[in-house]
């Protein structure tokens, strides 16, 4: 791997950590706008332009894939 590649990794997966945790957040109060924000903005860095330089994951796959890892760890907390 290279730099360029390590370091586009890296950013997307410092936006999907940071996605988690909004959710995380909103879960737990619903009315968090300051998570509600962060969760906009990371959604708007997923489907933009750059995201797509960075990757060629699909955009709505990825989001997807978080809610579900989000709802999984919601539902193994309140069994």
């Amino acid at each position: 791997m290279d730099g360029y590649q390590a370091l586009a990794e890296a950013i997307i997966a410092q936006a999907a950590m940071d996605y988690l945790e909004a959710l995380s957040v909103i879960r737990e109060y619903p009315d968090a706008r300051g998570a509600m924000k962060e969760i906009r903005r990371i959604e708007r860095f997923i489907h933009s332009a750059w995201f797509g330089v960075l990757t060629k994951t699909d955009p709505d796959y990825l989001i997807g894939q978080m809610r579900d890892v989000e709802d999984l760890s919601l539902s193994t907390v309140i069994i």
